[in-house]
């Protein structure tokens, strides 16, 4: 689990972080949205201690990232999984070498063990036969799963993704929604998601919390979403004539 408590965090005169309190439960698929500008951002990479916090602290199944030291940071890191919203994968490096690159750097795993956890990791996104294929040479949607594969294969306990589904098609973006989730649930990680897809709200959003101006101002999950009667959030979610239609079917259930 982690636990924000009274996040501020200003860039000059601009205060982007205004107090959030958020927790970000165990084997759980848990959302941050808002509109941009809302500092979703800047709230992950607060919690990935990217940026020091002007007030407040985040902590790591009680363990206050304020108050290690520089060899305990070191340790929690390796207890991070990153999907970055690019994919982020080294061009020159095949897609086995992408999924083992952090195994190689930080592992003490020989080579054949490094070759057993990467094609575990690839066969569990589900790609199969493209260990020596590079980057340019598969689709957006396969380079997602690499970056996934590489995300767990240091078999993380805290798991952030950033955007995931950033230029992909509708169809894509769910079978990476569904891969997240079943991610999450086999492995009980704390997977925290910062989208502003509202498909990934609806499907996956099992703990969701909504910014606006730096502040948290709505919280609960995909079922809650249907009924909140706050107007900033359901406006923000149900912005199309779709999502309206689909809120008002299951709302006169």
């Amino acid at each position: 689990m982690i636990r924000a408590t009274n996040i501020h965090k200003s860039f000059g005169d601009a205060h982007v972080l205004r107090g959030i309190d958020a927790t970000f439960m165990e084997g759980k698929t848990n959302l941050i949205i808002g509109k941009s500008g809302s500092g979703k951002t800047v709230f992950l990479k607060c919690m990935l201690g990217l940026h020091d916090l002007d007030e407040g602290e985040i902590e790591y199944d009680d363990r206050r990232l304020s108050q290690l030291s520089v060899e305990e940071r070191r340790k929690l890191r390796l207890e991070l999984g990153m999907v970055f919203q690019g994919s982020a994968l080294f061009d020159s490096l095949s897609v086995e070498e992408n999924v083992s690159f952090p195994l190689q750097m930080f592992s003490k795993m020989n080579a054949s063990e490094i070759r057993d956890r990467t094609n575990f990791c690839l066969n569990r996104v589900n790609i199969e036969n493209a260990n020596s294929l590079f980057p340019a040479e598969i689709s957006g949607g396969m380079q997602k799963r690499v970056a996934i594969a590489r995300a767990i294969v240091m078999n993380p306990k805290y798991l952030f993704c950033d955007e995931p589904n950033s230029g992909l098609d509708p169809k894509t973006a769910m079978v990476i929604d569904e891969l997240i989730q079943e991610i999450t649930y086999e492995f009980n990680i704390t997977t925290i998601i910062n989208t502003h897809d509202m498909n990934s709200v609806l499907q996956i959003g099992d703990h969701i919390n909504f910014l606006v101006g730096g502040k948290k101002v709505w919280e609960g999950n995909k079922e809650d979403v249907f009924h909140t009667d706050h107007e900033e959030m359901a406006n923000f979610v149900f912005s199309s004539e779709l999502f309206k239609k689909v809120r008002r079917a299951v709302r006169s259930e």
